[in-house]
């Protein structure tokens, strides 16, 4: 197949990726603009869906059509040149031309590289032609319906990686009734967003839940028979080997931003594509890069909201919806939202004691799986960590994302009304400008004008704003706002 499209043969957008970063590009330039020409290529067969929710499916709570982004038909419907399951395995910037893997040439005004990432696999010793029956690597859906086929008759799971992906696999096979051992390389849980203590208490909280931690270890390899796993291989702190036995094992070692086609068409990548703050390649013009294969500032960001925020900014650039758009770098904000595990995490969280410009702010209760952190540096909030119990992160959300100043009472940043106020984050205090889905960038104000337009539930004010579909972690808030409009709304009509 060679330009079978009138509009490719013109030359118009094509995005390389059709995953959380490349499908929300795609609706937000069709949303702008319903003419311009735009093909999409998906190395995946399927539609795109929510990685994010991938933990809702393996713990058994969503099923994998409930996590979808953007139904097929909805290409055809908008004129989208979908090319699904179909890789790009070329690029020729000289010509402006893409080769997939299907035969077919598509020619671009404006390539844009959305690739994502891959799972990262470490070199064990006997997976040089792959992971063996047993073993799988945590990243896309197909991963996911390995893991719970696996998982039917399994008695025993190790999962290699104690970050949030892993944490999340472990809770949801501990969910399905397994023995679970996380093992991790480093000295705590999630060490990336999380201090010590609140690492220590995570490990507590999952070893109620069933999920074991071995800490500070090293994994030297797989152990193996008949081409199938049978556990993992330590090295002991005495030099001793020392085995793991497991039915399954997932790996969860982190991810690394594709960028092979990148790299073989020439263009500058050091972790990921380098980029400006219009998203555009610093080696050519006619290219441009989001999610998380793209580079700016010196950061990849592995979050979903700043992917979405970078395809927003882009459409409006490639639309002319708003020539002055930019991206300039994004707060990012981790949440984990397990069965029984609920954990927000945001900015400098390592912090301790040591800094005389850093005022540092704890209350743990272990017993409780309960720990919170808040960093100040300046009277505001640079990092934050609320572990078991997340009641005020609404307004930490705000706190940091905006760089506010903060409350007298430092305490009311841990509990909800203390003093006699109100949280910031109750409807009735929360202003309209507060953020309340941040993934989507969607405000109390932005709810309430939904429901001033006839939204009454919160389903309706999800699909109309976008609220709630990316980690899920403002559902509650919605339908909290939502509750509170209906009660407003009693209240006035009575």
């Amino acid at each position: 197949m060679n330009d079978t499209d009138p509009g490719s043969r013109q030359g118009g957008t094509v995005i390389v990726g059709n995953g959380m970063a490349g499908s929300r590009l795609v609706t937000e330039i069709r949303a702008r603009d319903p003419h311009v020409p735009l093909t999409v290529y998906g190395a995946e067969p399927r539609q795109p869906y929510n990685r994010v929710l991938l933990s809702n499916v393996l713990a058994g709570v969503s099923r994998p059509d409930q996590i979808g982004l953007v139904d097929p038909a909805w290409y055809e419907a908008n004129g989208v040149d979908a090319r699904l399951g179909v890789e790009v395995v070329r690029i020729d910037r000289e010509a402006r031309v893409v080769h997939g893997s299907d035969g077919s040439a598509v020619p671009y005004t404006t390539l844009v590289l959305a690739t994502g990432s891959n799972s990262f696999v470490p070199p064990f010793p006997g997976t040089e032609d792959g992971l063996p029956a047993g073993a799988v690597a945590f990243r896309t859906l197909d991963d996911c319906s390995a893991i719970i086929d696996a998982a039917e008759g399994a008695r025993r799971a190790v999962v290699i990686g104690g970050g949030l992906l892993g944490i999340e696999a472990a809770r949801g096979l501990a969910g399905r009734g397994l023995e679970v051992t996380v093992v991790h390389l480093a000295g705590h849980l999630m060490e990336r967003q999380l201090d010590s203590g609140a690492g220590k208490v995570l490990a507590r909280t999952l070893h109620r839940l069933g999920v074991r931690s071995r800490l500070d270890a090293n994994v030297t390899g797989l152990g193996i028979e008949a081409g199938r796993v049978t556990g993992v291989e330590l090295a002991g702190a005495d030099g001793a080997p020392e085995s793991i036995g497991a039915d399954l094992v997932v790996v969860a070692c982190g991810v690394r931003p594709e960028v092979g086609l990148a790299r073989a068409a020439g263009l500058e990548v050091d972790r990921g594509v380098v980029v400006d703050e219009t998203l555009r390649s610093v080696t050519d013009p006619a290219v441009r890069a989001i999610g998380e294969c793209s580079q700016y500032g010196g950061t990849v960001y592995g979050l979903v909201a700043p992917a979405w925020e970078q395809a927003t900014v882009l459409a409006d650039l490639l639309t002319g919806a708003d020539a002055g758009a930019r991206f300039t770098g994004a707060r990012e904000i981790t949440r984990l939202k397990a069965a029984s595990v609920d954990l927000v995490a945001m900015g400098e969280t390592h912090h301790g004691d040591d800094d005389p410009e850093v005022e540092v702010i704890r209350f743990a209760d272990a017993s409780r799986g309960t720990y919170k952190k808040v960093a100040i540096r300046a009277d505001r909030v640079i990092g934050a960590i609320l572990l078991g119990e997340t009641s005020t992160a609404g307004t930490l959300t705000q706190l940091y994302d905006r760089a506010a100043p903060l409350p007298a009472d430092r305490l009311s940043l841990f509990f909800p009304g203390m003093g006699g106020a109100q949280p910031a984050d109750s409807p009735v205090r929360m202003p309209d400008a507060a953020t309340v889905c941040n993934c989507n960038s969607v405000s109390k104000g932005r709810i309430r004008a939904c429901w001033e337009d006839g939204a009454r539930t919160a389903e309706e004010v999800c699909a109309r704003t976008r609220a709630g579909t990316g980690c899920g972690g403002c559902r509650d808030a919605v339908e909290g706002i939502v509750a509170w409009l209906g009660e407003q709304d009693s209240v006035a009509a009575g």
